[in-house]
């Protein structure tokens, strides 16, 4: 009975590192969360206390028998990545959902690591994810500029090439640039396709409010 409550120990911890790990992104606003993270943890020490322990009654009725404990543990490693795979979003130029898929694989290695009997390892791992994740966003977030892809229409095509115009004179980066002609109910619209990425200490965000400012321009979709 006192093995049982050792691994009932073991799945708590898996589960409160996860939970930890996935709370920052929620609060990131990411598609794979605390819930998420909890399972994937709570599953991984599930994964390795079986490959442990969950063979000894058959080892002992066959002598001689010997079974590798790592192999189970082995594959979690290997398996979560069809779990991260689905956080990852690719459209056009543009991948988002890494950083989560990372943080997912580094919550199954936390969870073995529990599931293991090695508290201390997790906990550490699990500050390390989110020095990773918050502290380092902190000091070195400036450096890289994500791409943003932003639709958008207008019923005339000169007002497509002036917004256009007036994003590549400030401090932005056209990295793609694609228009359409659309039949709607109401007549054509012109509607055009950016992926575009912020320089220097421009905000990301002031050119959705740049475009806005343009009564003839409607914007239609961020990502």
């Amino acid at each position: 009975m006192a093995m049982e409550w050792d691994f009932i120990l073991r799945l708590c911890v898996a589960g409160a590192c996860g939970t930890v790990i996935g709370l920052d992104r929620e609060y990131r606003v990411k598609d794979a969360g605390f819930r998420t993270h909890f399972l994937v943890a709570l599953g991984s020490a599930l994964m390795m206390i079986v490959s442990q322990y969950g063979f000894e009654g058959f080892l002992a009725s066959h002598d001689g028998l010997r079974l590798d404990p790592s192999r189970i543990a082995a594959q979690v490693v290997s398996g979560i990545g069809f779990i991260g795979a689905g956080t990852i979003i690719i459209h056009r130029q543009l991948v988002r959902g890494l950083t989560t898929a990372a943080s997912l694989w580094a919550t199954a290695g936390i969870g073995l690591a529990a599931g293991a009997h090695m508290y201390v390892v997790a906990a550490a791992a699990t500050l390390l994810t989110l020095f990773g994740l918050e502290v380092l966003t902190l000091f070195f977030g400036g450096i890289g500029r994500r791409r943003t892809m932003i639709v958008f229409s207008a019923v005339e095509r000169r007002s497509i090439e002036k917004a256009f115009r007036r994003l590549e004179s400030r401090d932005y980066a056209v990295v793609s640039y694609e228009v359409e002609a659309v039949r709607t109910p109401e007549g054509v619209v012109h509607r055009a396709t950016l992926i575009i990425r912020a320089k220097g200490t421009a905000s990301e965000e002031s050119f959705v409010d740049l475009l806005r400012a343009d009564p003839d321009i409607t914007v239609e979709r961020i990502v």
